[in-house]
């Protein structure tokens, strides 16, 4: 069984795919243990084709065994492995969502120059765009490509910026021969900040092995902040997931000091909302917060959106959104429900998802078990929903002119979407 497990990440698609197919034979033979099914929910897997230990298929299986009633892929700036993981989906028998994240230019709103949900970069905001009908998915798939080239010609730049910082211990890294291959950037997946980390936590690791000898270069050489949670794990030589938590420790406070603006990867938010419609997507803000004492323990004292929360959700509404996104498990209770009277202010649809790119995060929100949050189950059916309807007819999406016409208050239209057949 562990050889097919082995084999969901294989390079080959269609071996991913057979395996799952043997594995999911060897559950309902009663080989493999049922997982229990509940009802969890999660819009937000990322994926190889972004950065993620898992491809779509892994990432199905994930969720299936972490008894997910649905999963939706959520890569950024490439929605090319959303067809196998809608596959996978209907191997293991679980309703699936494919949507796209992107960090979209903000210069020309009213949020220029202001620090929006973006750590590295102001005037620039991460979005989403789900539920997107499968008739159009090589459409988002081709509006991306220029994008990830201009992406790429930035990680090159960054790549040389690590290796000056790195010169003096003797660590360097190719982009070709180091980045490239972690990524799926031969389909038209993304390379990330993250791509670029991992590769150095390699870099590192083959240089100091495992344990001591890496805290002591973090803390004394780097100067780094390691929170005690991440010191042992990196103290654990027999870690089987030691870069993952590496890479965590580099990205906290190492990224600004090589990172570059992006510029033109990133598409004016006005043309992915524009995209969004156009191909019959959800268009969807990804709220962050403030973070303060952070709630996951993984991000530092910083400031977003939550002082001109009124100012955010205005130019939200005038950009014609549809949507805003959030994670319960990432924000305080005062923050989500300050989020959620907007949401309703504004006639705005309400998505959950957990951010999974790390092989320590489970696939299951506890917070969103709260009965608080009942609503984002309704809305994730509602998603499903609008995204099978409209790959039928783009006419019967959950935002066309038709369907807001026919139901213009958005409460109304996630329970008609939530009990479509």
């Amino acid at each position: 069984m562990q050889e097919l497990v082995n084999n969901l990440n294989h390079p080959s698609r269609e071996t991913r795919l057979e395996s799952l197919r043997e594995l999911m034979k060897m559950v309902e033979d009663g080989k493999t243990p049922k997982p229990d099914m509940g009802n969890d929910v999660n819009n937000h897997i990322h994926t190889t084709y972004s950065f993620s230990p898992y491809s779509p298929t892994k990432a199905v299986w994930m969720a299936y065994m972490a008894g997910l009633k649905t999963a939706g892929i959520m890569d950024h700036d490439s929605l090319s492995g959303a067809k196998e993981f809608i596959e996978a989906g209907k191997i293991v028998g679980m309703m699936t969502t494919i949507g796209v994240e992107c960090r979209a230019d903000m210069s020309k709103t009213r949020l220029n120059g202001l620090r929006i949900n973006n750590p590295d970069q102001k005037s620039v905001a991460y979005m989403a765009l789900h539920g997107i009908p499968h008739q159009n998915i090589d459409t988002v798939v081709e509006f991306f490509k220029p994008y990830t080239a201009h992406r790429n010609t930035r990680n090159r730049k960054m790549t040389e910026n690590i290796n000056k910082i790195f010169a003096p211990y003797e660590i360097s890294m190719d982009y070709d021969k180091d980045v490239l291959p972690l990524s799926m950037n031969h389909d038209n997946g993304s390379v990330t900040e993250r791509h670029l980390l991992f590769a150095l936590s390699k870099k590192i690791t083959d240089k100091f092995g495992k344990g001591q000898k890496v805290v002591d270069f973090l803390k004394n050489e780097l100067n780094l902040n390691l929170s005690k949670k991440v010191e042992n794990y990196l103290l654990q030589e027999d870690n089987d997931v030691y870069e993952y938590d590496l890479l965590g420790a580099l990205k906290s406070d190492l990224v600004e000091k090589f990172y570059i603006d992006a510029t033109d990867e990133c598409p004016d938010v006005r043309d992915v909302i524009e995209l969004g419609r156009k191909v019959g997507a959800i268009s969807a803000y990804a709220y962050l917060g403030d973070v303060g004492d952070s709630v996951t323990g993984d991000k530092k004292t910083q400031k977003f959106e939550d002082d001109y929360i009124d100012l955010l959700f205005d130019v939200i509404d005038e950009l014609d959104f549809n949507a805003v996104t959030y994670m319960p498990s990432r924000n305080t209770m005062e923050q989500l429900k300050t989020v959620r009277t907007y949401c309703d202010k504004y006639n705005l649809f309400q998505i959950s998802g957990e951010d999974i790119n790390s092989p320590r995060q489970s696939f299951i929100c506890e917070a969103q078990r709260n009965p608080e949050f009942a609503n984002l189950y309704d809305a994730t059916l509602a998603l499903i929903n609008h995204e099978k309807a409209a790959t039928e007819n783009i006419e019967n999406a959950m935002f066309s002119e038709k369907t807001i016409k026919k139901y213009p208050d958005i409460k109304e239209r996630i329970q008609v979407y939530k009990n479509m057949n």
